[in-house]
């Protein structure tokens, strides 16, 4: 075959297909826009892995791309939706959508306490690829109330719905301190020479120290430099004395006075 045998016309063009590289301005909307019908209305959708929790409302119509739209109430429902956006976005996906090629059009809406500067609207996000049910690398735009019912040719609730549950309180912490064995600390691995902080010392001898304490302990840092027993007996009457909130501006000047000289 030679030269004169080969075509000179470009190669066609592929054929056009849903693809989750696009910008996602205004234009894109107006294209992915159809009249859907509201096919799952979750209020309390989770997942194995997933760490919180949202409403989930998803529109489909036969031959469009299906828009979920995810609600939740910062700071109570675990995870927000920006920092786990690739997770509940593949989960709808796998769950609701598995047989698309891409994720659903995804659109978040963040609901923000009275008195947040953060602005409550909703975001639509897009990824710039995705592997099976694993989308990557999103940007958000916020669009308008109206784009958002244009784009899904429906009705959108706005809110976090009747089904929400809020999580039950978490018990209040609360700090113990006891006395603890220096001999039962885990051994040290040497950060400097094998000869400043060795790691193995046997049993035996670390029990010794304890009763016989060796106050000739090699100076080479400053760890092994330190008198231990001192450190400790100030800790045990310092600490329980304060709130944890207080501890470091009470304690820290207490032992500064005691060691320094």
């Amino acid at each position: 075959m030679s030269d004169d045998d080969l075509s000179t016309e470009p190669a066609p063009a592929p054929a056009p297909r849903p693809d989750v590289r696009s910008g996602g301005g205004r234009d894109e909307l107006r294209t992915l826009a159809a009249p859907r019908r509201l096919a799952v209305d979750e209020h309390m959708l989770t997942a194995p892995g997933l760490l919180g929790t949202f409403r989930l409302q998803l529109f489909t119509a036969s031959g469009a791309r299906p828009v979920a739209v995810a609600t939740q109430i910062a700071g109570e429902e675990g995870m927000g939706l920006m920092n786990g956006v690739e997770r509940y976005a593949g989960a709808v996906w796998e769950r609701h959508c598995p047989d698309q090629e891409v994720p659903p059009v995804w659109v978040e809406r963040q609901l923000w306490p009275e008195g947040s500067r953060q602005e409550v609207r909703f975001r639509r996000v897009v990824f710039a690829g995705a592997d099976r049910y694993r989308p990557y690398g999103p940007r958000w735009r916020a669009i308008t109330r109206e784009e958002m019912e244009d784009l899904a040719g429906t009705e959108v609730a706005a809110d976090r719905g009747a089904g929400y549950v809020p999580r039950p309180a978490a018990p209040e912490l609360r700090l113990v301190f006891e006395e603890f064995a220096v001999a039962r600390l885990g051994r040290p691995e040497p950060f400097r020479e094998p000869g400043c902080m060795p790691a193995g010392a046997r049993w035996w001898r670390r029990w010794t120290r304890q009763i016989l304490p060796d106050r000739g302990a090699r100076s080479c840092c400053w760890h092994d430099g330190g008198d231990w027993h001192t450190v400790s007996a100030s800790g045990a009457v310092s600490v329980p004395r304060f709130r944890p909130r207080s501890m470091a501006s009470l304690v820290m000047p207490r032992a500064a006075a005691r060691w320094l000289v």
